[in-house]
Parts: structure tokens; sequence; C-alpha cells
């Protein structure tokens, strides 16, 4: 009995270590491998992963774009304004060993580094670029973090700001502005209009002064417009001029 329990112990042991030997890594996934706590030149996978434990550890690691919200950042802008901005990097390791062996958590230290961009960057710029120049903002962001987190193995593809709270007080400030700039547009084009309607006038009296007949067609023309709106008596002031025309035709 006592060789058969022996037998089922090491058969427990072997089955044991086998399945820490045997590893599967997906498509995405990479293993950074240590033998004896030296690190490996590369990383091993995907598919079926020979790991010699205990001999050797494995640390796995995803290859996909990570999406990192940033927090809520309070920041105050170059002219002094009070805001608060979050915004979203994208990233994804390519390095799979520097990820591991430059720094103790790479998420953990992108998220801070981003923090702390967002907050430098965008508190030398003013308030105007933080609403109209986002896109440039953006790539300085994108820049700067990328810089910063290539020693350890990571690409930042984009950095987008998500929202800018602004102040109450700042929002009615710029409600105020808007609504001043659209009445300036209105009076704008209104006096533009009242400029070529002049232009007009001024074109259509000329034209009658040198061809007084004109002035007659439009009496009438108005009559016939008139007549066939309503039907009632119309009192219309019949220029003397008008009849004379009419005479002197009768005459000839």
């Amino acid at each position: 009995m006592e060789g058969l329990y022996g037998i089922i112990v090491v058969a427990v042991l072997a089955i044991f270590v086998v399945s820490r030997w045997i590893n599967i890594l997906n498509e995405y996934e990479r293993a950074v491998t240590f033998w004896l706590g030296r690190l490996a030149p590369k990383p091993k996978g995907p598919g079926l992963v020979f790991i010699f434990w205990p001999f050797e550890k494995m640390v796995k690691v995803s290859l996909r774009t990570v999406v990192m919200d940033v927090p809520p950042q309070d920041i105050i802008t170059r002219d002094n304004v009070s805001v608060k901005v979050n915004a979203v990097v994208y990233f994804r390791v390519v390095d799979p060993n520097r990820a591991i062996a430059e720094v103790e958590n790479y998420l953990y230290a992108t998220s801070q580094l981003s923090q702390t961009t967002l907050r430098s960057v965008l508190g030398q710029a003013e308030m105007d670029e933080l609403l109209s120049a986002r896109d440039k903002l953006n790539d300085r962001l994108q820049e700067i973090i990328d810089h910063q987190t290539d020693p350890w193995g990571i690409k930042v593809s984009t950095v987008e700001l998500k929202h800018v709270d602004l102040p109450q007080e700042m929002q009615r400030a710029m409600a105020r502005q808007a609504e001043a700039e659209r009445e300036k547009r209105a009076k704008i084009i209104h006096a533009d209009g009242e400029l070529q309607a002049s232009v007009k006038l001024a074109e259509a009296a000329e034209i009658v002064s040198v061809n007084p007949v004109t002035l007659q067609l439009r009496y009438l023309q108005t009559l016939t417009e008139i007549s066939a709106e309503k039907n009632s008596t119309i009192i219309f002031p019949l220029p003397i001029d008008l009849l004379k025309a009419f005479t002197a035709t009768e005459r000839k």
C-alpha cells in the first residue's frame, strides 16, 4: 500500500509539473521568461510554449491596444482660467521584454505619466486653444507621452481630449459673447441688404428719369395686381402725365 501511495504522489507531482511546463498563448500574447532570474533574449509565443518550471518563470504580456481613461485633472490655463479636463490614451506594448524589465507596472506608470503631462501641457495653453485647437494639443500630448514611454517598450498612438469642464461664469460669458457675435453678423447682413436695395432703387430711378413711360407702366401693373387680389373698389391716384400720354395718342 505504501508503494501504491508513493506512485500516486509521484504521478500527481508529475502531472502538476507538466501542467506548469505546457502553456498555450493566444495570438496577441507573448511570454517574457526568466531563466534562474536572468531575462531571456526574446519573448516566447504565440501558440504552444514550454516553460521549465521552477527554473524558468513566465510573465504574460498582451500586445493589444490599451484604451486608458485619464481621470479629470484640475488645470489653470496660461490666461488664469481654472478648468477640469479629461482625456483618453491609446497605446500598445511593442517590446514585451522592456515593458516588464524596465518598469514595475507599465499600465500604472503610463497612467501617471499621462496625468502629469496633461496638466503640464494644458497649463501652458490659453483657454481659446483648449476649445478651438484641440488637434494641436492632442498631437503635442501624444508626442511627449510617446517619447517618455519609449524606454518602456510602449508605443502611444493617439491622445484625445474628451471633455473640458468650464466654470459657470465662464460659460455665461461665452454665451454672451456668442450672442453678441450673432447680432453683429445679423446687423452686417441687414446693412448689406439695405445697401444693395438702395443701389437697385437708384438704378431704377435713373431708368425712370430717362424714360417716363416706364413709370406709367408700373402704375398699370400695380393696378392689375391689386385688382387680382381683392374684389373691392380701389381709389388710385392717376398721374396727369399718364392722361397726357393717352390724349396725345388720340390727337395723332
